[in-house]
């Protein structure tokens, strides 16, 4: 009797090391349908920074954090990096973004999937992105060390070292390293960087994520100009 639930252990244990997680992006349906409608009645800028990615993103004032530059928020909470391929043409392709903005991959590491599964899903969406916007940059924001989630760390930060050595071999491609600056002298996230859950950002973490961010994306502005 007791070799069924230890076989199904075995099972799952094998499930979860191979990279398995839920992937229903419906359940972000209702998010999609929000943006598309606040953009029937003011409608964003085209050619400028289209931000898609989790609850860091959505959870992002970019208009106040960015008044001078041509934002757009479409993060999806709660999401992983396969969302944002599955809803590109509604929360992308639209906008015609000279810049995409990317923050995912945190969910995807507390839903069991690998290293290699997201930067897999990663190189999928900068394909996907380049397939009809061919000259448009893509900024990829590293995965966060947060306190809730340090257990995942070792997970998180191969993670990024896959997707910076595929970023740093394609000029349309950046890497913003956010992993190093959130965390303080005892090696560990700084607390001041998080709200009450030791997940999300405070308005401290925001101001970082912005002061690390804003250089590339007025880097990706100046170049489009000058090749107009």
């Amino acid at each position: 009797m007791r070799a069924i639930p230890s076989l199904l252990y075995v099972l799952l244990a094998t499930a979860f090391a191979t990279g398995c997680s839920r992937e229903d992006p419906e359940t972000w349906a209702h998010q999609v349908e929000a943006y598309e409608r606040d953009e029937a009645e003011s409608p964003a800028p085209r050619d400028g920074i289209v931000f898609v990615g989790s609850s860091s993103v959505r959870l992002w004032d970019i208009e106040r954090d960015f008044p001078d530059l041509p934002v757009i928020k479409r993060g999806l909470g709660g999401s992983d990096m396969f969302d944002s391929i599955h809803y590109a043409n509604r929360i992308i392709f639209p906008h015609t973004p000279r810049t995409v903005v990317v923050y995912a991959g945190d969910n995807d590491i507390a839903g069991w999937k690998s290293p290699s599964r997201i930067f897999d899903d990663f190189v999928k969406l900068t394909k996907l992105i380049h397939s009809r916007l061919p000259d448009t940059r893509i900024i990829y924001i590293s995965i966060k060390p947060s306190i809730e989630r340090w257990h995942w760390v070792g997970r998180m930060r191969e993670t990024n070292r896959l997707i910076r050595e595929f970023a740093d071999g394609d000029g349309r491609l950046r890497y913003v390293d956010i992993d190093a600056p959130m965390i303080g002298a005892d090696g560990r996230p700084k607390p001041d960087l998080f709200i009450e859950d030791g997940l999300h950002l405070s308005d401290a973490g925001y101001r970082l994520w912005t002061k690390l961010l804003r250089p590339h994306l007025v880097a990706t502005l100046v170049r489009r100009r000058l090749a107009s």
